[in-house]
């Protein structure tokens, strides 16, 4: 899974030239997703931007306050956006097909985040999908890793 998400995040491109964190940074972009899919069902659990958190650092090698510039500037997009559109068309110029699709997969671990499948979570990820040109074959294969590796991470604690 780590793996995955370093993939995603190493695809994108560095800090914009110009300064300031904005929505068309990708970074930004990908966290305001992740923000509408565990905002999606009217409760931002602890342990869902405590994931977020965790993703974007460990992908994207970031820390302290740099972390904390790109959670905010992304939670700010996410909070004044109309819809999906202006954060998954930075994603299609800036990732290859390979990557898109290891993004659904960070958007399927911010649903599972919680231990629950909101049906609203659910048709963030299905648009967010058709938005950036990942097949419903990709989409469902990689809601398939996403639960088939929470499954496997709950046994290894024993729940």
């Amino acid at each position: 899974m780590l793996e995955r998400l370093k993939s995603f995040f190493s695809a994108l491109p560095e800090k914009p030239r110009g300064g300031g964190l904005k929505a068309d940074d990708p970074r930004v972009a990908a966290a305001a997703l992740m923000f509408f899919v565990i905002d999606a069902d009217g409760v931002r659990d602890e342990t869902e931007r405590a994931r977020l958190r965790e993703v974007l650092a460990a992908s994207y090698a970031l820390s302290g306050d740099e972390l904390d510039e790109i959670v905010k500037a992304g939670d700010e997009a996410h909070n004044e956006a109309v819809d999906l559109f202006a954060f998954t068309s930075v994603l299609n110029r800036s990732l290859d097909e390979t990557a898109k699709i290891e993004f659904i997969g960070i958007l399927w671990e911010m649903v599972y985040a919680d231990g629950e499948i909101h049906e609203l979570e659910d048709n963030i990820v299905w648009r967010t999908a058709e938005l950036i040109g990942v097949s419903q074959r990709d989409r469902i294969l990689m809601r398939q890793r996403v639960r088939d590796e929470q499954d496997a991470d709950a046994d290894e604690r024993g729940e």
